[in-house]
């Protein structure tokens, strides 16, 4: 009887969800771990694909009127999802346009990747956003995030964005009530979701952007260890204003964790790269659990040696 229930509530959701998103869209325990740029975590209750504006809205709204939890995934970088997986609808966001609204300003939707921003805008040599090529995830996740690089902020590029509330009402909010900060945007404290940015351009000369780029691309390989599966920086930097420093030690969470003796450290499938202490990479089928772990060793181990709360930037989805 008991089964019977669980798969009559689960046909139940199913049909409510495929009322507002279309027969055949939404999936059942899809894995997610594929999705990330990790490759760790559990399956999806229930998932699906969208791409457009109007998509992502519909999204919301079905989840709002059939009470199930929402995740929204985009490129699945800067997460980490847990081992028994993420309960409810999750909605990836991939794919969308770009297109310029007025001279100075382009519009990108949320689940196009900063890299097809980044090409788009070069390709008609429109300058601003050159030196974020290599950036990983979407402009979704990189609003949400504020992502930073070589001391700027995404936000500081911004004019505005469209969003979505939890009940699938659209507004247009100003880059000045965004409430950017490091790390940081009201999307995290409203649980808005991003629908598109507009962002400020200026004409360039396609040729000197590429090599912008491509000197962006070139310090990154070098810094960062590209080739192996991680979810970018793991911790936010300390701030000095706020954090007192041991002398001889930048602002950095990598400086930190380099001093502490943290590179190389390993727990499970997890491993601190040796190429920038601030990476957690999946050395080889590490779990949830051995990335969750490492970073709390890396948190404890800087605190008690020299007094610095190392604060996540990475995102926990799901149940661990």
């Amino acid at each position: 009887m008991i089964d019977g229930l669980a798969m009559a509530d689960t046909d139940r959701t199913l049909r409510s969800l495929e009322a507002g998103l279309g027969v055949g869209r939404v999936r059942r325990s899809v894995p997610l771990a594929p999705l990330t740029t990790f490759g760790v975590g559990g399956p999806a209750d229930w998932f699906i694909e969208v791409r457009t504006s109007d998509e992502v809205a519909r999204a919301v709204r079905a989840a709002h009127v059939t009470g199930v939890p929402l995740t929204i995934l985009g490129g699945g970088s800067n997460v980490v999802i847990g081992d028994r997986g993420v309960r409810g609808l999750v909605v990836q966001v991939h794919g969308g346009a770009v297109h310029q609204t007025r001279p100075g300003t382009v519009r990108a939707d949320g689940g196009v990747t900063v890299n097809g921003l980044v090409r788009w805008t070069i390709s008609r040599a429109l300058a601003g956003l050159e030196r974020w090529a290599g950036t990983p995830g979407t402009v979704g996740g990189a609003v949400y995030g504020n992502a930073h690089f070589d001391g700027r902020l995404i936000g500081d590029l911004i004019e505005a964005v469209g969003v979505v509330n939890e009940t699938g009402t659209f507004h247009e909010i100003p880059a000045d009530a965004m409430e950017f900060g490091y790390d940081r945007s009201r999307l995290q404290r409203t649980a808005e979701v991003l629908l598109w940015a507009e962002f400020v351009v200026a004409p360039g000369e396609a040729g000197a952007l590429r090599a912008e780029a491509r000197r962006s691309l070139a310090y990154r390989k070098q810094t960062q260890p590209l080739a192996a599966a991680s979810a970018g920086c793991v911790f936010r930097n300390p701030d000095p204003a706020h954090d007192t420093l041991p002398p001889g030690i930048a602002p950095s969470a990598g400086a930190l964790i380099d001093a502490a003796g943290l590179k190389d450290r390993v727990v499970g499938g997890a491993r601190v790269s040796t190429t920038h202490g601030n990476f957690i990479v999946n050395a080889g089928e590490a779990t949830a659990a051995d990335i969750r772990a490492l970073v709390t060793i890396c948190q404890r181990a800087v605190a008690e040696r020299y007094g610095v709360e190392l604060r996540p930037e990475i995102v926990y989805l799901g149940e661990f």
